[in-house]
Protein backbone atom coordinates (compact mmCIF):
# COMPACT_ATOMS: atom_id res chain seq x y z
CA UNK A 1 0.00 0.00 0.00
CA UNK A 2 1.55 3.43 -0.64
CA UNK A 3 0.12 6.45 1.46
CA UNK A 4 0.47 9.84 0.54
CA UNK A 5 -1.53 13.17 -0.38
CA UNK A 6 0.21 13.66 -3.40
CA UNK A 7 -1.03 11.97 -6.41
CA UNK A 8 1.98 12.26 -8.19
CA UNK A 9 4.47 10.74 -5.27
CA UNK A 10 1.62 7.74 -5.00
CA UNK A 11 1.75 7.35 -8.75
CA UNK A 12 5.53 6.99 -8.94
CA UNK A 13 5.67 4.84 -5.50
CA UNK A 14 3.32 2.12 -6.76
CA UNK A 15 4.63 2.07 -10.64
CA UNK A 16 8.43 1.27 -8.92
CA UNK A 17 6.62 -1.29 -6.20
CA UNK A 18 4.59 -2.83 -9.76
CA UNK A 19 8.24 -3.10 -11.30
CA UNK A 20 9.32 -5.25 -8.37
CA UNK A 21 6.43 -7.92 -8.15
CA UNK A 22 4.14 -6.14 -5.91
CA UNK A 23 0.25 -5.25 -5.85
CA UNK A 24 -0.28 -2.30 -4.79
CA UNK A 25 -3.41 -0.35 -3.40
CA UNK A 26 -3.49 3.56 -2.84
CA UNK A 27 -4.28 6.03 -0.13
CA UNK A 28 -4.45 9.34 -0.49
CA UNK A 29 -4.52 9.71 3.63
CA UNK A 30 -3.85 8.09 6.82
CA UNK A 31 -7.35 8.66 7.27
CA UNK A 32 -8.25 6.41 4.36
CA UNK A 33 -5.49 4.43 4.54
CA UNK A 34 -6.51 3.32 7.76
CA UNK A 35 -10.35 2.53 7.08
CA UNK A 36 -8.66 -0.07 4.25
CA UNK A 37 -6.52 -1.73 7.08
CA UNK A 38 -9.95 -2.56 9.07
CA UNK A 39 -11.48 -5.75 9.39
CA UNK A 40 -12.16 -8.00 7.84
CA UNK A 41 -9.50 -6.79 4.79
CA UNK A 42 -6.28 -8.44 5.28
CA UNK A 43 -3.20 -6.49 5.73
CA UNK A 44 -0.98 -5.53 3.21
CA UNK A 45 2.73 -7.25 3.74
CA UNK A 46 4.18 -3.49 3.35
CA UNK A 47 2.95 -0.14 3.68
CA UNK A 48 4.92 3.24 2.02
CA UNK A 49 3.73 6.36 3.40
CA UNK A 50 4.68 9.96 3.65
CA UNK A 51 4.95 11.93 7.01
CA UNK A 52 3.87 15.13 6.13
CA UNK A 53 -0.04 14.80 5.05
CA UNK A 54 -2.95 16.71 6.36
CA UNK A 55 -5.18 15.18 8.78
CA UNK A 56 -3.20 12.16 10.33
CA UNK A 57 0.26 12.47 9.65
CA UNK A 58 2.42 9.67 8.63
CA UNK A 59 4.00 9.69 12.09
CA UNK A 60 0.39 9.33 13.77
CA UNK A 61 -0.68 6.47 11.01
CA UNK A 62 2.51 4.59 11.79
CA UNK A 63 1.38 4.67 15.76
CA UNK A 64 -2.05 3.81 14.95
CA UNK A 65 -1.13 0.89 12.76
CA UNK A 66 1.17 -0.56 15.49
CA UNK A 67 -1.31 -0.57 18.05
CA UNK A 68 -3.56 -3.43 15.73
CA UNK A 69 -2.36 -6.66 16.42
CA UNK A 70 -3.66 -7.63 13.12
CA UNK A 71 -1.13 -5.51 11.39
CA UNK A 72 1.67 -6.48 13.54
CA UNK A 73 3.67 -8.06 10.74
CA UNK A 74 2.78 -5.60 8.07
CA UNK A 75 6.39 -3.49 7.51
CA UNK A 76 5.93 0.02 7.66
CA UNK A 77 8.23 2.26 5.07
CA UNK A 78 8.55 6.00 6.00
CA UNK A 79 9.13 7.68 2.84
CA UNK A 80 9.33 11.41 3.30
CA UNK A 81 11.81 14.63 2.95
CA UNK A 82 12.12 14.34 6.69
CA UNK A 83 15.72 14.31 6.59
CA UNK A 84 16.88 15.27 9.68
CA UNK A 85 18.39 12.23 12.33
CA UNK A 86 15.71 13.09 14.76
CA UNK A 87 12.66 12.44 12.61
CA UNK A 88 13.85 9.10 11.33
CA UNK A 89 14.70 8.21 15.29
CA UNK A 90 10.74 9.54 15.98
CA UNK A 91 9.86 6.68 12.88
CA UNK A 92 11.66 3.93 14.18
CA UNK A 93 10.41 4.52 17.69
CA UNK A 94 6.94 4.69 16.64
CA UNK A 95 7.27 1.56 14.91
CA UNK A 96 8.30 2.24 11.66
CA UNK A 97 10.50 -0.57 10.40
CA UNK A 98 12.53 1.16 7.13
CA UNK A 99 12.72 5.06 6.60
CA UNK A 100 13.71 6.26 2.46
CA UNK A 101 14.53 9.83 2.08
CA UNK A 102 13.19 11.71 -1.17
CA UNK A 103 14.30 11.99 -3.85
CA UNK A 104 15.00 8.05 -4.21
CA UNK A 105 15.56 5.72 -7.08
CA UNK A 106 14.25 2.11 -7.90
CA UNK A 107 16.99 0.90 -6.55
CA UNK A 108 17.32 2.32 -3.27
CA UNK A 109 13.36 1.36 -2.73
CA UNK A 110 14.30 -2.36 -3.44
CA UNK A 111 17.52 -2.17 -0.72
CA UNK A 112 15.23 -1.34 1.72
CA UNK A 113 12.43 -3.90 0.75
CA UNK A 114 15.65 -6.27 0.79
CA UNK A 115 16.52 -5.03 4.30
CA UNK A 116 12.64 -5.53 5.45
CA UNK A 117 12.86 -9.66 3.43
CA UNK A 118 10.64 -8.36 0.85
CA UNK A 119 12.29 -8.50 -2.22
CA UNK A 120 15.30 -11.08 -2.68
Amino acid sequence: MVVDDSRAMRMILSRELAALGFEVTQAASGTEALKLLEPPLMCPSLVLVDWNMPGITGLEFVEAVRTKPEAAATALLMVTTETGMGQMVRAMEAGANEYLMKPFTREMIADKLRILGLLE
